[in-house]
């Protein structure tokens, strides 16, 4: 089955442009020209990436990343005209898995769009695949944080954490490596599966994101180590 995208953006031309280039590749594609159709055709249907534009009349592609963050891990890559680095790192915090400034390459973003379908494909496969080990070997446990590899969750006291995709690779990435430091290009590359660009600072926006929650659920616990000038580690 193939997989459907939802492009969100009111500019009927760009749509249009991202669309042809997606059934060229082989999705399916479905499109919505405001946020509020874009959160009717999540709940409708069987979306496995939202392609959203940031700036639109009515609900913003901010408000509408919030909200779908409120239930879903659905990869969301985040289109906008503004390409300074607080623009970004808005874009990044409120949830989406990736940012493209526009205009941009078709090309780009088709890649863009494989690499963050890859990731979600391997969280969906980790959560349905049934291996044969022994009990508890998927399970890794640190103070009150439980990750299970299998079911491609975590939980801190039971309670479970609204992980999405990138931020559980990056989470089970330094929790079976304790004691190791990853630098932010080692890190990139392991989890988005692409080579890391210089300017990039995903790793560093997905890292302080996935802390905000960590923190709030271990009562301001700070698990996730920075050592500076090197990258990032979590004790054993």
């Amino acid at each position: 089955m193939n997989k459907q995208i939802l492009i969100v953006d009111d500019d009927d031309k760009i749509a249009k442009l991202i669309e042809i280039y997606l059934v060229n590749e082989g999705y399916d594609v479905v499109k919505a020209g405001d946020g509020l159709q874009a959160l009717e055709m999540m709940e409708r249907e069987a979306i496995d990436l939202v392609i959203l534009d940031v700036m639109m009349p009515g609900l913003d592609g901010i408000s509408v990343c919030l909200k779908i963050r409120e239930t879903r891990t659905t990869p969301i890559l985040m289109l906008s005209a503004k390409d300074g680095d607080m623009d970004k790192i808005t874009g990044l915090m409120t949830g989406a898995d990736d940012y493209m400034v526009k205009p941009f390459n078709p090309l780009e973003l088709i890649a863009r769009v494989k690499s963050l379908l890859r990731r979600s494909s391997y969280a969906a496969q980790a959560q349905s695949s049934v291996q044969a080990q022994a009990p508890q070997d998927h399970i890794i446990r640190i103070a009150s944080l439980q990750i299970d590899k299998e079911t491609h969750t975590a939980a801190v006291d039971g309670n479970p954490l609204k992980l999405t995709p990138i931020e559980f690779g990056i989470l089970y990435l330094l929790a079976s490596h304790p004691g190791r430091v990853f630098g932010s290009d080692e890190i990139f590359e392991l989890i988005w599966k692409d080579k890391f660009l210089e300017s990039s600072n995903s790793v560093t926006v997905h890292i302080s994101r996935l802390r905000d929650k960590l923190e709030k659920e271990m009562d301001g616990e700070k698990l996730i180590r920075t050592v500076w000038g090197v990258g990032y580690k979590i004790e054993g």
